[in-house]
């Protein structure tokens, strides 16, 4: 007669998803989580640092308090009471505001330029790798073709003849960014569609447009996050060039690019206005770097389960 199996619960092995692996693998990288905290840190204080009060407002000019120094105060000619945490200009606005209002331009242009390219990219890569042949020929010789275009030049041109437009800028920059992610798309792609999953897909009669949709893209989300971390500081440093050739964000709103342009004019006279904007927007771009690099080293399928 067979010994009875005890079998309890708890000492069953819980499963693990590959997201919560990821996170795992990500949490042990901790130049990645540095990153990634000192990056949500940056976000949150550039969109709700305005709202707090004492925080003035960044193009309001004080002619008689031009060019303080940190951390300085002082009564300007209709009585009011300012202090300048970063210093004011050579107008007498407030560095520190001006600083956060630019981030969440700079922000917003990384972000959304980025959600533009990501959409484009995405759906254009993935349809070229799944219907393949000539159709996938064509559609990458179009993407050699705009890859041999100098995107700067495309996104100057854009922007000169529509007008520097904000919204524009989004869509413009967006529009030169999609080529690298349509290639990694439509790998990716190649590599899963003649898979068993999508077999069974097609012998259930669903449609091209739903096995890509439903089946093939949610498999690239690995690799497509990896490039979005690595994409968002390249569409900021664009805008910052952008702005810096004054066809970026037009005065009196600031973005880093334009903050950036500002203190190179008056370095000599006032070196504080170039280096705090810089500051923040290299480490920010730092922090995307390494956290995109921590996240394409937690989300190699290749890595060992520990």
């Amino acid at each position: 007669m067979k010994p009875e199996l005890n079998i309890r619960t708890e000492e069953i092995e819980k499963g693990s998803s590959l997201g919560r692996d990821a996170w795992l693998r990500l949490k042990k990288n901790s130049l990645a989580m540095v990153s990634l905290w000192f990056f949500i840190a940056v976000t949150l204080i550039c969109y709700l640092g305005p709202l707090l009060p004492g925080v003035p407002d960044p193009n309001v000019t004080h002619p008689d308090l031009q060019s303080m120094a940190p951390f300085s105060e002082g009564t300007s000619m209709e009585g009011q009471e300012v202090y300048y945490l970063l210093g004011s200009d050579h107008l007498g606005r407030d560095i520190f505001s001006r600083i956060l209002y630019g981030g969440r331009v700079s922000l917003a242009v990384g972000f959304l330029a980025t959600a533009v390219s990501l959409t484009i990219g995405v759906i254009y890569g993935a349809v070229a790798g799944f219907l393949g042949g000539r159709t996938d020929s064509f559609m990458m010789r179009i993407v050699d073709i705009l890859y041999a275009l100098p995107f700067m030049i495309v996104v100057i041109i854009l922007t000169t003849y529509f007008g520097n437009n904000l919204w524009l800028l989004f869509v413009c920059i967006g529009a030169v960014e999609w080529l690298t992610m349509a290639r990694i798309v439509r790998g990716q792609v190649n590599s899963l569609k003649n898979q068993e999953f999508v077999e069974a897909a097609r012998s259930l009669g669903l449609s091209n447009w739903r096995i890509i949709s439903r089946h093939l893209i949610p498999n690239t989300i690995g690799p497509v996050i990896v490039y979005t971390t690595l994409t968002v500081p390249a569409v900021m440093r664009l805008e910052a060039i952008l702005s810096f050739l004054g066809l970026g964000v037009q005065p009196p709103d600031a973005s880093w690019g334009s903050l950036i342009k500002e203190g190179a004019d008056r370095m000599a006279s006032d070196p504080g206005l170039l280096i705090y904007p810089a500051i923040v927007f290299g480490l920010t771009l730092f922090s995307l770097n390494f956290l995109g690099d921590g996240l394409r080293d937690a989300l190699d399928p290749k890595s060992s389960k520990d």
